[in-house]
């Protein structure tokens, strides 16, 4: 790896966003905050290295290590990766599956039947407790099945460089495609993410008719977004997230609230600095926190630019 000698102080602000209203989830203790301006001292600094293509970690039921009972199985081989494997073969319905680390809940749908889906750690090492529930009748479900798994991840990134439910992807995604086009000029991380950043506000268009009408459960599918060329502020966020982790760049969707309206935005790290909230958005003269859904509807506005540049307007719940 390429290291290079600061010569002053760098001032490092990153972010990005996308909104949508979420429900079904129950809110937890805050996942994240806003980043304050890194000072990065006179040091020896190692730059990203971007891989020579895509590359996308494909997460694998491998069955080496299994718990389950008639209806549930829970593969949990490959739990140092970042995820564990579930897959449902009852005959409800709807099914819940919900991932517990100390006082975070996190509640999924299980939408597929007799194939696995992936569930990511999202809050680092340690004990979690997963549960899998089957719709009963209304909004009641029962529980069938709970098992306890210590997860220690030799990579604590690993959860934001893999597919999920709510940024999911393939090797062959056209957004994977897309995502190294656009990265393939960027000499470092923080112009990729600028990269990612511009493609995306300047090509995907704001969705006024899926959002009125977008149901509870709705999960994004960053192929048809870019397809479509217009989403809802989920999509925006996943898509984002799609390009910038399959260019080995960690990237959290994280769901939280602005103001009232639960919202999604996107968070990354970057090597020296760390995670940074908020993507950079530069109007001529100094730097600003940017959300890609506000900044593509604003019209550069200098009131979007003031309320998105302003941390206290964000509260983050959950990253996946």
């Amino acid at each position: 790896m390429k290291k290079v000698r600061n010569k002053k102080h760098k001032k490092l602000l990153l972010a990005m966003a996308a909104a949508w209203m979420v429900a079904g989830i129950s809110p937890a203790a805050p996942v994240s905050v806003y980043a304050q301006d890194v000072m990065i001292e006179d040091e020896e600094v190692p730059l990203y290295a971007k891989p020579e293509v895509s590359h996308v970690r494909t997460p694998q039921a491998s069955g080496t290590v299994t718990y389950g009972n008639g209806s549930v199985t829970v593969d949990a081989s490959n739990i140092s990766q970042g995820y564990v494997m579930i897959q449902y073969t009852g005959g409800s319905g709807k099914i819940k599956v919900q991932i517990t680390k100390g006082s975070i809940t996190y509640t999924y749908d299980l939408n597929a039947r007799n194939a696995y889906e992936v569930f990511p750690f999202s809050e680092g090492d340690g004990t979690y407790s997963i549960k899998v529930f089957e719709h009963v009748t209304g909004n009641q479900y029962a529980q069938i099945f709970s098992k306890e798994l210590s997860v220690s991840m030799p990579d604590p990134f690993a959860p934001f460089l893999t597919p999920n439910q709510y940024v999911n992807f393939s090797e062959g995604s056209a957004a994977v495609q897309k995502g190294a086009e656009v990265a393939a000029n960027a000499p470092d991380a923080i112009s990729v993410v600028t990269n990612v950043y511009n493609y995306v506000i300047g090509n995907i268009i704001y969705d006024t008719a899926k959002a009125a009408s977008v149901q509870s459960g709705y999960l994004p599918d960053v192929d048809q977004i870019l397809a479509s060329k217009k989403g809802i502020c989920f999509d925006y966020a996943a898509l984002m997230a799609t390009m910038l982790r399959t260019q080995d760049i960690p990237t959290k969707l994280v769901i939280g609230y602005t103001g009232s309206l639960y919202h999604a935005w996107i968070n990354v790290y970057i090597d020296n600095v760390g995670w940074v909230d908020g993507l950079i958005y530069f109007d001529g003269h100094n730097w600003s926190l940017m959300d890609p859904t506000f900044a593509a509807s604003g019209g550069g506005s200098q009131e979007i630019r003031q309320y998105i540049g302003n941390g206290a307007n964000y509260q983050a719940k959950y990253a996946y």
